[in-house]
């Protein structure tokens, strides 16, 4: 990922209040998951479905994966453990991870 595209999936986050970034509703953050997903994956959202396989149907690595990880944290201000990345094959395994690691923060 370049720098560039770093800066532009951050920048989605900026804009809110970092209260609101733990409190959005499921569909805001499935939005926001999304994107910087697809951000990462280097793809249109759109052809990302809630269990298509990152590694499988979108040429993800254990590289980006990490990166997802790292991003997602910095987004929501969380803290997920490494052990994670296991579940975190699909946007739906994604969206769980985020939504428990947002649960043991509030």
């Amino acid at each position: 990922m370049s720098a560039d595209s770093w800066r532009s999936s951050a920048a989605v986050f900026e804009i809110l209040p970092s209260n609101q970034k733990i409190n959005m509703t499921s569909s805001d953050r499935i939005t926001t998951i999304k994107q910087i997903v697809a951000e990462i994956l280097e793809i249109d959202p759109a052809e990302m479905t809630m269990t298509s396989l990152f590694k499988e149907d979108h040429d993800a690595d254990s590289l980006r994966a990490i990166e997802i990880l790292a991003s997602l944290e910095k987004a929501f201000r969380l803290e997920i453990r490494q052990d994670a990345l296991a579940r975190m094959v699909h946007l739906q395994g994604v969206c769980e991870v985020v939504d428990e690691a947002a649960s043991k923060t509030a």
